[in-house]
């Protein structure tokens, strides 16, 4: 499930036949300028989640950091994104502020602290489909068999899948894999902690949701810092035209024809 960070972004990944897209707090928070420390507010992730699930018909899993607060809060969390049309919120078990889970350092709530929230989750939604995903952050301060323990009692608050953020290895993952029968979800960012794992090799030790957050934001950032690197000494893009995306596909992309107006998606 690749991450999205803008609206265009979702619709190649839908385009491209991937059945669902996430909307990464990283990605969100980074177009914006900003680190991946919860600084965007409800209201603005929000409003930026709504652009992408408007553009898309699959569904979508938006990562909601620590979920703007305690369960309170959480509940107001869920019905928010619930009512934009997303198909699942990601909450984690950080303490605010939030670090990027593939950093050093990272402090998480203790676990009966965040299985509330994940209760206030769970009781706020409207329909069962909507799905709760708990991630805990804690096998990096607190081992693999704490990490096992708290999804353990996230499963028991109505968790519907576990989300064991930066493992180490294959063999954590299987290990993990081993002990929680529950829908898991594997995060394969790129220059974190984790080695790279290929989507088959996920789902053969028992994971259903494999995410790749950051690679389109990546890529696109690599592609225009080069570019603009080339307008600064040549002063002309031509030699770009041929890794650019062209106005009629763009148009295709958007459903757009400008003889016609918009079409239909």
């Amino acid at each position: 499930m690749p991450g999205a960070y803008n609206a265009a972004t979702a619709m190649l990944i839908k385009e491209a036949g991937f059945k669902a897209v996430y909307i990464s707090g990283a990605g969100l928070a980074n177009s914006c300028g900003l680190p991946d420390t919860g600084l965007l507010s409800l209201e603005e992730t929000v409003l930026l989640s709504s652009y992408i699930t408007a553009a898309v018909d699959c569904p979508t899993l938006v990562d909601v950091d620590t979920g703007f607060g305690g369960p309170l809060s959480v509940k107001k969390t869920v019905r928010a994104f619930e009512a934009i049309g997303a198909g699942a919120v990601q909450i984690e078990d950080q303490e605010f502020p939030k670090r990027c889970g593939h950093l050093d350092n990272k402090r998480v709530v203790p676990a009966r602290e965040f299985a509330k929230k994940i209760k206030a989750a769970v009781a706020s939604r409207n329909n069962t489909d909507f799905l709760i995903v708990a991630r805990t952050d804690s096998r990096a301060g607190e081992g693999m068999d704490a990490a096992v323990e708290r999804a353990l009692i996230y499963l028991d608050a109505g968790a519907d899948m576990i989300f064991p953020e930066a493992l180490l290895d294959k063999r954590e993952f299987t290990q993990f894999a081993t002990a929680i029968k529950a829908p898991l979800v594997a995060n394969m960012t790129e220059f974190g902690k984790t080695p790279y794992i290929t989507a088959d090799e996920f789902a053969g030790i028992g994971y259903n949701i494999v995410l790749f957050p950051m690679t389109c934001f990546r890529l696109a950032m690599r592609s225009v810092e080069t570019a603009l690197g080339e307008l600064k000494a040549k002063g002309t893009q031509k030699r770009l035209l041929n890794k650019m995306q062209t106005r009629e596909a763009l148009y295709k992309l958007l459903g757009y024809s400008p003889d016609g107006g918009a079409k239909k998606k």
